[in-house]
């Protein structure tokens, strides 16, 4: 079996967004990007007391990325500028392309902010080529229904088929750059073997639990980086564990970040600000 290399096991920092704590393995010391994987921020599970303040994300743009947001636990309300309202529950994904340019808004809905509750969720930040950074913006919310599962052999180890394909299952989201994004679930001595495409970048992170991934022992709060040369991975699980297995083509352009805007040149940064500023990225009237 001819194994991906794995490079480095990253540890998460914690993060504090306006009060809110996350871990962010990514981007994190040596290791910046992940191409095409820019982000990954890891929030709960965390209790929210009844009367609280929500989540501290009120509206703001974003250009040139996409946005995905799974959800382990709780919900999350969504609200932009094209005109969608939607509230994502637990098991539900949702995946925003910015494209040429959104201001949206995340939040709990009301419900939670009244009783409080559980909350667990990843956001996750996938730049997209120049090609597609002038996109319309578009908005897919999936809950736990939609998403296609692929049983592991026990009530508990699962695939969760979020895009691409995994065992002849389709995700049910249509990815425009032909990215992978697997949520994977595996009992204490489970074991799954994943191939990614041989031209894709590999995002691995574990929630919950202690593996071994290609020989490496890996634990919660942990991403793994791999090589781009060999095939399979393998994972073992010591203890009951939860992983986001993403993979996507690595794109291989200048980026030039500024906050919210992920460009390729200073210039169309300074033109994603100019556009915000002057409202050619609409607003939120829900």
């Amino acid at each position: 079996m001819d194994k991906r290399q794995v490079k480095r096991v990253i540890s998460s920092m914690n993060v504090d967004m306006g009060g809110l704590i996350s871990r962010q393995p990514l981007p994190n010391g040596p290791v910046q990007q992940l191409d095409p994987f820019l982000l990954l921020h890891h929030t709960g599970p965390k209790t929210f007391e009844p009367e609280n303040r929500g989540l501290p994300f009120a509206p703001h743009p974003h250009r040139g990325f996409e946005t995905v947001t799974f959800i382990f636990d709780g919900a999350v309300e969504h609200k932009d500028s094209t005109g969608v309202q939607s509230t994502i529950h637990k098991g539900g994904v949702q995946w925003m392309t910015a494209g040429k340019g959104i201001v949206h808004s995340e939040n709990l809905p009301n419900s939670m902010i009244e009783h409080g509750g559980e909350v667990e969720y990843i956001q996750l930040w996938i730049n997209l080529p120049a090609k597609y950074k002038s996109l319309n913006a578009k908005y897919h919310g999936l809950q736990k229904a939609d998403i296609p599962e692929v049983s592991l052999g026990d009530d508990f180890s699962k695939v969760r088929v979020v895009s691409g394909s995994y065992d002849g299952v389709d995700g049910a989201h249509d990815s425009v750059t032909d990215i992978q994004a697997f949520e994977i679930y595996l009992s204490a001595n489970g074991e799954v073997k994943l191939t990614p495409p041989t031209d894709h970048q590999v995002l691995f992170y574990v929630l919950e639990g202690d593996l071994e991934v290609n020989g490496h022992q890996v634990s919660a709060h942990q991403l793994v980086q791999f090589s781009t040369e060999g095939s399979d991975i393998v994972v073992q699980a010591k203890t009951k564990s939860r992983m986001l297995y993403c993979t996507g083509s690595i794109i291989d352009e200048p980026v030039v970040s500024h906050g919210p805007f992920v460009m390729n040149t200073q210039t169309e940064i300074m033109e994603a600000m100019r556009d915000y500023q002057s409202g050619k990225m609409g607003i939120i009237t829900l």
